[in-house]
């Protein structure tokens, strides 16, 4: 999942790269602001604003987890100099002194399970980390398998939160390749993902076929195909919803550039246009998380606070629309 940071850069990423990602550029809830298991933000100099951090819940397990989480696509795909690296330390910092948890990645990412789970290392922060990663781009259950032990290597851990199957690529192979994961306790939760529109049909297929812990989609104020069919059976079958592309690779910023935020956006606790577009989608309910990348601390700040105060009502939501249309 990428941010208003780079979005530029991110359209550079070769028409390879595209097919095998689901395009992290999402890169910002159940219960507005009075949710009472809300995560309190510090107020430091790392993240200066004060808050509470929306949780929204797991159905297959009750469990609770912050409903902004990260994507690493883009921007942990960097080398190991201190000038790649150091941004995205205090990035790391700033997210997990906020008390969210969710990173999204994939062994797909070039370097980014290797860049994030050296300085998950470095911080010593992994056992405050959800982290989900995939099983992505292979085929037959010892390519799956191999990948799956490669990606723990690079990420340095035993085990992993989530591990989706990617693009529903060999799906019944590698799902059943998950499940014998969760059950032998190296993963807890199992998903599928994709991040077109035109894959929405088939992903709500394989919902109700697999019945997975989670499903990967995308969604924007642009792009509102999953309200059709992918939220409404997710919350029938009880499955988490992850959002990836909800800044549509940077293009909603173009979208709204000389535009200033609308005066309504004080009224849900929003500063920025990022901060809008991760309400919004935060305003449906059967959304998890949502998982905007940045490589810019300023921008991990913005995108965190969009997790704080209310979320979009119908009119908000409309507006928001109307503007960037």
């Amino acid at each position: 999942m990428h941010t208003r940071r780079d979005f530029l850069a991110s359209t550079a990423l070769s028409a390879t790269a595209i097919a095998l990602m689901p395009l992290a550029a999402c890169s910002q809830e159940t219960t507005p602001a009075a949710n009472p298991t809300a995560t309190p933000l510090a107020a430091t100099a790392d993240t200066p604003f004060s808050g509470t951090l929306i949780k929204r819940t797991i159905p297959s397990s009750g469990e609770q987890v912050p409903a902004i989480g990260m994507g690493t696509s883009g921007s942990f795909e960097v080398g190991s100099a201190v000038a790649e690296r150091d941004p995205l330390r205090e990035v790391l910092k700033r997210f997990v002194a906020a008390g969210a948890s969710v990173i999204d990645t994939a062994p797909t990412y070039g370097s980014a399970e290797d860049v994030l789970g050296d300085l998950l290392a470095e911080a010593k922060a992994r056992d405050r980390i959800f982290l989900a990663t995939k099983l992505s781009g292979v085929s037959g259950r010892d390519e799956g398998l191999t990948q799956f032990n490669d990606s723990l290597r690079r990420l340095r851990t035993d085990k992993v939160e989530l591990l989706q199957v990617h693009n529903l690529r060999d799906t019944a192979t590698q799902f059943e390749l998950a499940r014998e994961l969760k059950q032998q306790g190296k993963v807890k939760y199992t998903g599928l993902t994709h991040y077109v529109e035109r894959a929405h049909e088939e992903l709500a297929d394989a919902m109700q076929k697999f019945k997975p812990d989670f499903v990967q989609i995308n969604y924007s104020p642009v792009s509102r195909g999953a309200e059709q069919r992918i939220f409404p059976l997710a919350k029938e079958l009880g499955i988490a919803v992850m959002i990836n592309r909800a800044f549509e690779d940077g293009d909603l910023f173009g979208r709204v550039k000389g535009k200033p935020v609308p005066d309504w956006a004080k009224d849900v606790g929003a500063d920025s246009w990022a901060q809008l577009f991760l309400k919004f989608v935060l305003s449906q309910p059967e959304v998890t998380v949502v998982i905007p990348a940045t490589s810019k601390p300023k921008n991990q700040t913005d995108n965190l606070k969009a997790g704080v105060g209310g979320v979009l009502d119908e009119k908000q939501r409309a507006a928001l629309i109307a503007a960037l249309g």
